[in-house]
């Protein structure tokens, strides 16, 4: 399975993906650039930044509208 099925599974299970998730899960490195290669493929994607301890860090989930 690709990189960006792998991600478009977990999202569209309805589960947030983060950096250090996809990289303890599923050895993914670049998730940013992985989403947006599914941004570009038309899946609508949402970012909500989160701040922890001073860190901040993206989480994505999948949008109200999926791939048309």
């Amino acid at each position: 399975m690709s990189q960006n099925a792998a991600i478009l599974k977990r999202l569209r299970a309805g589960q947030p993906i983060t950096q250090m998730a996809a990289a303890r899960l599923m050895g993914i490195w670049r998730l940013g650039a992985r989403v947006y290669d599914l941004r570009q493929q038309g899946w609508s994607i949402t970012t909500k930044m989160i701040r922890r301890a001073g860190r901040s860090y993206a989480e994505y989930r999948m949008g109200t509208g999926e791939k048309p």
